[in-house]
């Protein structure tokens, strides 16, 4: 990749992140090789390399350099490996919400998992404008950036990323709730009062899913504790009691149960020698 292309967007993530608000995108980033099992995926999400290698899969099969990106439909879990080379490993993540991409599903037979490509020119330049404008713009104008973020893949030849975007099911909006209101005091009546359906309406139609609001409230929680690790400096403490979690040992179980590493692991593989 042109040195140059991943210069400009480094340095429009770096002014950006200095704004004392909340940012529709995240920056993940390591010193030392971060190993991680069942990353839950919630939504269509574009990652962006910029340094280091990116793998995934089981047998870690799909690999991404700096200069590739990788976009990702909403799935259960993956495994992952970031992988710093010569210099950190370093991310640039956007996730689409559903206001994002409504009227762009296309149904397809063949429904990809991924998407795999190299970051143009072209795709820099509106990465580039997306990352300055979110210092500014509305939550509307940025849903509509993010709308021409897919619409320009597809220009670039990348029409398969239609199929990706996989329209809202009940667990996403379960998912949503528990993101939004917490996890201690968000019970199955409440779910219910919100989604306005009885009690076994929501597990039958979680079920048929493949789903149970337990099932939702252990991914929200662990999968916000991952990305609470990954973008802030919050000691893990602090992350615990933020998801939900009264015992900070309940959490470094659970957390390694999922993920494969304790909390104190991966936070270790942000740390420079």
């Amino acid at each position: 990749m042109n040195a140059e292309i991943t210069s400009n967007l480094y340095s429009a993530i770096q002014r950006t992140s200095q704004q004392d608000h909340k940012l529709p995108f995240s920056i993940y980033s390591s010193y030392k090789v971060q190993s991680l099992l069942n990353v839950p995926i919630t939504k269509p999400v574009l990652i962006v390399v910029l340094g280091g290698v990116k793998e995934l899969g089981a047998d870690h099969t799909l690999i991404c350099h700096a200069g590739d990106f990788i976009f990702l439909s909403n799935s259960p879990a993956i495994n992952m490996r970031n992988i710093p080379k010569e210099e950190m490993y370093y991310a640039l993540l956007i996730e689409f919400d559903q206001k994002d991409i409504d009227g762009l599903y296309v149904n397809s037979d063949h429904k990809n998992d991924y998407l795999i490509g190299k970051t143009c020119q072209t795709l820099e330049t509106c990465l580039t404008q997306f990352i300055e404008s979110s210092a500014w713009a509305s939550e509307e104008i940025i849903s509509l950036r993010k709308r021409e973020i897919i619409l320009l893949l597809k220009e670039l030849g990348h029409q398969q990323v239609l199929s990706l975007l996989g329209g809202s099911k009940l667990k996403d909006q379960v998912h949503k709730l528990f993101i939004q209101q917490g996890f201690s005091q968000l019970s199955v009546g409440d779910i219910c009062d919100h989604l306005a359906m009885s009690e076994s309406t929501l597990r039958r139609k979680l079920k048929a899913e493949g789903s149970s609001v337990q099932d939702i409230k252990v991914q929200a929680r662990l999968g916000l504790a991952l990305h609470l690790l990954q973008t802030t400096n919050q000691s893990i403490g602090i992350i615990a009691e933020q998801c939900g979690y009264q015992s900070q040992s309940r959490f470094t179980d659970g957390f390694k149960q999922r993920f494969g590493l304790t909390p104190s692991e991966l936070r270790k593989t942000k740390m420079t020698d």
